[in-house]
């Protein structure tokens, strides 16, 4: 028995396919962080980068150092993770770089942008209620 598949209908099981992994991400909470879709949660790493951003405006290095500080030594990005992250956030224009005037070499340095200090804000928000949420459950606990 011959099988008669078209280009049409192998198209169409790699959208439902991609479609389908979509769907699981978004269940699941796996996407990264997408300026249209700010109600998502951001990703650990992306939430400590810009909370390294949110005080002073740092060079890659920096932010590398500062996250680990942040994180009591329990998060120590890549720097192709680190990197990954910037580009998207650039991308996003949820930050912005830079060239820093005081630097001898005149190193590239990245800021938050209005449009990043507010998704952080609304991130640290809905982590806040959470904390809150939780804490009032686990009180509520009979003994």
């Amino acid at each position: 028995m011959k099988c008669h598949t078209s280009a049409f209908s192998i198209r169409s099981v790699k959208i439902e396919l991609a479609l389908d992994i979509l769907r699981w991400r978004t269940e699941y909470g796996v996407m990264r962080h997408v300026a249209q879709r700010s109600f998502e949660p951001l990703s650990e790493a992306v939430l400590l980068i810009l909370l390294s951003m949110a005080e002073e405006p740092r060079h890659g290095y920096a932010i590398l150092k500062d996250v680990e500080q942040i994180s009591d030594g329990r998060v120590k990005l890549s720097t192709g993770t680190l990197y990954g992250a910037l580009r998207r956030l650039l991308e996003d224009k949820w930050i912005e770089r830079f060239t820093e005037d005081d630097a001898a070499r005149g190193r590239l340095a990245y800021r938050l942008t209005n449009t990043g200090h507010g998704a952080l804000k609304r991130e640290v928000a809905r982590m806040k209620h959470l904390a809150n949420v939780a804490t009032a459950r686990i009180a509520e606990r009979p003994a």
